[in-house]
């Protein structure tokens, strides 16, 4: 017997009428008939009493009823939990992000949570580009919000915004009084940069190379709130995302603009591009990029 056939048995167990329970069901009365004899050879007891004028259950009917209605109500949340896999797939989303956007991410989970509710998040500092590549081919990752940029035929890379990369540095430095600040006055000053692999220090040297100025590297890290405590203590300067300094701001710790138009890098939404992704991780990228307008960030 199948779960059809159980269907069928426990509702003309509930209507103790076949005609009643064909209607119901939308089938004809003597194709449920046929389907209630099967199931009665099947076990080898009958389940129906019948007399002209109503049908009861047997005792072997009154058993399988019983452990029907079980499975049948086991069955139901079983099809709705696999209408949820379908949507949500394992329930499970995974981000890979670097520092700067943790002032934005949590407003769209806020939102996105509003409409999935029972998704897991998970999220991870990615941040070189090595890193990233193979977090999405490993399938680590469903998405990756990176500065990396990266142009590779399997990868889906969208521009999201554009944000500009300012001096850090303490309070007591000459040049906290300057409102300015030009590459060339930052030669011989003692740089913190992020290691080899990561596209900010790439964009910083390439601004460097510009200007034909070789900057003083002194202290190579890899995330930004290790810059930070470098600079808290006056041991160097930084250039970071101005989108990494928000609130609240350590009074130690001054930015500053620097006269360079090569200082600034571009945040990429990137994911596999032939690799499946539920309808769930789907609106998530669709949440984040209706975030930004014309590659303007909505702060």
């Amino acid at each position: 017997m199948d779960i059809k056939q159980l269907h069928y048995f426990v509702t003309v167990a509930d209507q103790l009428s076949y005609s009643k329970a064909a209607q119901k069901l939308h089938i004809s009365q003597p194709s449920l008939s046929n389907a209630i004899k099967n199931i009665e050879r099947e076990v080898g007891s009958p389940l129906f009493e019948r007399s002209t004028r109503k049908i009861e259950l047997t005792d072997a009917g009154i058993v399988l009823y019983q452990k029907s209605i079980g499975l049948l109500s086991q069955m139901n949340i079983l099809r709705k939990e696999m209408e949820e896999v379908k949507m949500t797939g394992r329930g499970e989303l995974v981000i890979g992000m670097i520092e700067s956007v943790r002032q934005w991410v949590p407003q769209v989970i806020r939102e996105y949570q509003s409409r999935f509710p029972s998704i897991h998040i998970k999220l991870f500092e990615v941040l070189s580009r090595k890193a990233v590549v193979n977090s999405l081919r490993k399938y680590h990752t469903h998405l990756m919000i990176t500065n990396q940029c990266i142009h590779e035929d399997d990868i889906e890379s969208i521009p999201l915004y554009h944000e500009k990369l300012v001096l850090v540095l303490h309070r007591d430095h000459a040049l906290s009084r300057k409102k300015s600040i030009t590459l060339k006055e930052l030669e011989h000053e003692p740089l913190i940069i992020s290691m080899e692999g990561f596209q900010t220090r790439e964009d910083i040297l390439q601004a460097f190379a510009l200007e034909q100025v070789s900057p003083n590297i002194k202290f190579e890290i890899e995330r930004f709130e290790t810059a930070l405590t470098l600079v808290r203590e006056n041991l160097g300067i930084a250039i970071m995302p101005e989108n990494y300094l928000v609130e609240p701001r350590d009074p130690a710790i001054v930015r500053k603009t620097i006269d360079s138009s090569a200082l600034e890098r571009t945040v990429y939404l990137m994911y596999m591009k032939n690799r499946y992704l539920a309808p769930a991780v789907q609106c998530f990228l669709e949440e984040i990029q209706r975030k930004f307008v014309l590659g303007k960030m909505e702060l």
